[in-house]
């Protein structure tokens, strides 16, 4: 009874046995199959390129020339002198002598307040220097009388003091009478309101009839445009470099004005005293002669600081540039159409330019655009003309 027992045990077992067999002979099959395949389907990677067809890429010459170094900044345009005109005088405005937005030079009439009250003032003011005046005189009389009388011992000397010490008195009532006609005739100029400056007048800001007080609301604002200035801002670090070229020459600024073509030409004239501690810049201005009127207070413009020229320089268009885990780096189209991957250092990019400093030489043919589907060795078509491709770059 035991023995039918264990071999109906063994009968049981025997199916599931084959089966993990069968399973492990299959799996083992398909495992040698799939390494077959990978090897017979595995270049060498340094010739993975040559082997498929050429990819189509755009080239460039390596150049060598003269670029500048450039700091690149947002401006803002500031007048060169902004005036608040103010009445220097209270009373009513009974004309005004300009446009808006009119170029006035230094001198010209812009308003004119009601001189009435004032000339009248200087008319009083004449009187009581003329009243004062004549008993000045008549007291620098009686006093050579009254030293001649102490010579002959006719008055006392006290006498003698006192009509000395009334004259002393009137000379110095006449003196403030004269100060005082000087100040009102001063208040009646002051009603005919002048431009201090040339510049070009802004909004009107009261209208004739207004009573004004003195040196209360601003009448009118006027910008002087030419010369005109442009702020801008540069980090720390360049405040050396700045220093150092300025203190050598002249340093040019331009002012990239947004729709025109041409920039506005000017020279660096301020390094502010200090930098911002809250941004770390250092404030920077420059002048410009702005003869066009193209430059205007407030507005923003791309600021060009030009430090110096780099001779020589070896540039290749800033897109042939790539990035990589081993750093920068470029393709470069050899002559039997392969390219080649060579790292280099970039100084400076400049608009659509890079300067290299090492890594490839003028004359060489670097890719920019298509590298996307280059390896190292792989055959390439070049998509450009040679003529495109031996132009030098702008």
């Amino acid at each position: 009874m035991q023995t039918g027992i264990i071999i109906h045990a063994l009968s049981s077992q025997k199916p599931r046995r084959l089966l993990r067999l069968a399973l492990a002979g299959a799996l083992a099959i398909t495992l040698a199959l799939l390494n077959a395949c990978s090897n017979s389907n595995s270049p060498n990677p340094s010739k993975a390129g040559a082997s498929g067809p050429a990819a189509p890429v755009t080239v460039a010459l390596v150049v060598q020339k003269t670029v500048p170094i450039e700091l690149r900044a947002i401006g803002t345009v500031a007048a060169y002198n902004s005036t608040a005109i103010k009445a220097q005088v209270g009373g009513v405005i009974t004309a005004v002598h300009f446009n808006e937005g009119q170029h006035v030079k230094a001198g010209d009439l812009l308003f004119a307040i009601d001189p009435r009250p004032y000339a009248a003032a200087v008319k009083q003011a004449e009187g009581i220097l003329a009243r004062d005046s004549a008993q000045l005189k008549n007291a620098i009389k009686e006093a050579e009388r009254s030293k001649v009388l102490l010579q002959r011992a006719l008055i006392s000397q006290e006498e003698y003091d006192s009509s000395l010490a009334n004259a002393e008195a009137l000379k110095g009532v006449v003196d403030a009478d004269q100060a005082a006609l000087t100040n009102s005739r001063l208040n009646l100029e002051y009603c005919s309101i002048t431009a201090p400056g040339a510049g070009i007048t802004g909004q009107r800001l009261v209208d004739p009839g207004n009573v004004l007080k003195a040196n209360d609301a601003t009448l009118v604002v006027i910008n002087q445009i030419s010369p005109i200035y442009v702020n801008f801002s540069v980090p720390q670090q360049n405040l050396p470099e700045i220093r150092e070229h300025l203190a050598q020459a002249r340093l040019p600024v331009r002012a990239l004005i947004s729709g025109l073509s041409e920039p506005e030409e000017g020279d660096l004239t301020l390094i502010d005293n200090a930098v911002d501690p809250a941004t770390g810049t250092v404030l920077l201005k420059g002048t410009f002669p702005n003869r066009e009127e193209r430059l205007w207070p407030g507005l923003f413009v791309n600021v060009v600081l030009t430090l110096a020229q780099r001779e020589n320089a070896v540039v290749v268009p800033s897109q042939a540039i790539q990035t990589g885990q081993q750093g920068t780096y470029v393709y470069i189209v050899k002559p039997d159409q392969t390219v080649e991957l060579k790292l280099v250092k970039v100084a400076f990019t400049l608009d659509d330019q890079a300067v290299v400093e090492q890594g490839v030489e003028p004359g060489q043919q670097v890719v920019t655009d298509g590298q996307l589907r280059l390896v190292p060795g792989a055959k390439v078509e070049i998509k450009q003309s040679a003529e495109e491709a031996e132009a030098p770059l702008p």
